[in-house]
């Protein structure tokens, strides 16, 4: 339930978008495209159960993406990017509407049956409209998030396990992007295993159709797909599912993404690296930066961020090159954040403050929370202590955690 000073515009046959006046046109403008993704979803999987499906902007201390409250996803005003660019969200919270809504998990334990069958959808979804490579270019930098919150936990914790013991443990202790990622690789890699998208997109319109109106374990998940694929039998053999739903880490197999669209990514990458070398230092150009999608943009920043730091000379050519300090986009704007504190660059201090204080994202505000306390505790604290309000109370108590407060 939402209460507030609201309009809507109507952007689609069964669905609305709800947000205060100022932010209203912007938000019918970004999520324009909302029908099209109930329509493949559709195709899919089932006919779209819940009648109505509006949108509602909610204030920035919302703490997450989106969230499927069926007939009405509540969502982050940090998708308004003005480009449509961060509108795969909207398809992750529709692709609940099977993933989730109809089909629920027993318990958090089996989490990944909402979040790695909805990743999966939502890339299906995205792939139909802007084509198959960039289905792999979001998987690209999914397979990053996933990096980080197993970094982030270490190998071995029992959180980064896809089908982790909660036996008591606070569920939201254990979210991270592990049940997203790690359960849309195993669902990938099975797709690859019997035979491609054409073999496996069935399988998904028969799972929702044998278990929807139910809660489900991950074992029934596994019975129904051997079941389903009795026929390829020998095939199945190479998949170790103990090791997928049991073993800590990252999943026991690499998936091989589609390297094209990341391709741009990776040379300037690999240029600003060789930056070390103080005769490559001029070998940079505006253009190369400003020719990238915002996606793009976002891979390239995150793939910077997992070398070793930059000098602070080099990131300060970065951001003066490129001016990212002004970019809008929210994950470019935080993976430029995240970066920058890894290199300890002071300048960036004041913009991290007012970023995570503009806004109440899980997602930005957790990791960055945690990088701008390496760089300056003091900064951090006093920051979160002086917004703790202004948060939602699981942020807030998320928060409290990574500050050992």
């Amino acid at each position: 339930m939402a209460a507030g000073r609201l309009e809507s515009r109507q952007i689609g046959p069964r669905s609305s978008v709800w947000a205060e006046p100022d932010i209203v046109e912007k938000a019918a403008a970004e999520f324009v495209d909302t029908e099209s993704f109930i329509a493949i979803g559709e195709a899919l999987t089932v006919p779209y159960a819940w009648g109505k499906y509006d949108i509602l902007v909610l204030p920035g201390s919302f703490p997450y993406g989106g969230m499927e409250n069926p007939c009405l996803t509540f969502v982050t005003p940090t998708l308004l990017a003005g480009d449509k660019s961060l509108v795969n969200v909207v398809a992750h919270e529709i692709a609940h509407s099977w993933m989730g809504n109809l089909v629920t998990p027993t318990n958090w334990q089996h989490f990944w049956l909402n979040e790695g069958f909805t990743v999966f959808l939502e890339r299906k979804i995205i792939g139909r409209l802007q084509g198959e490579k960039m289905r792999h270019f979001k998987a690209i930098l999914g397979w990053e998030e996933l990096e980080k919150s197993v970094n982030q936990y270490g190998e071995g914790h029992k959180f980064t396990a896809l089908v982790p013991d909660l036996v008591g443990e606070d569920p939201d202790d254990s979210f991270s992007s592990v049940p997203y990622e790690k359960g849309f690789n195993l669902l990938f890699y099975l797709e690859k295993v019997v035979g491609g998208p054409s073999v496996f997109e069935p399988y998904i319109k028969a799972h929702v159709t044998k278990f929807q109106n139910q809660s489900i374990t991950s074992e029934q998940f596994r019975e129904f797909f051997v079941e389903y694929f009795a026929d390829q039998k020998k095939k199945l053999e190479v998949v170790d599912w103990k090791a997928w739903f049991h073993a800590p880490g990252l999943p026991p197999v690499r998936p091989e993404f589609d390297q094209t669209l990341a391709e741009a990514c990776t040379r300037l990458t690999e240029k600003w690296e060789r930056t070390r070398v103080a005769q490559h230092q001029d070998d940079l150009k505006r253009e190369e930066y400003a020719s990238l999608t915002p996606e793009q943009k976002v891979v390239f920043l995150a793939q910077l961020g997992t070398k070793e730091p930059l000098p602070l000379e080099a990131v300060g050519k970065l951001d003066s090159l490129y001016n990212i300090t002004a970019e809008t986009n929210s994950e470019i704007k935080y993976r430029w954040h995240m970066l920058a504190l890894k290199a300890n660059y002071q300048p960036i201090f004041t913009e991290v403050v007012k970023f995570i204080t503009s806004q109440g994202r899980m997602k930005y505000i957790r990791p960055l929370y945690r990088s701008l306390a390496v760089c300056s505790r003091d900064l951090a604290v006093k920051t979160f202590q002086s917004n703790k309000a202004f948060y939602h109370p699981i942020a807030a108590k998320q928060l409290t955690v990574d500050l050992q407060l």
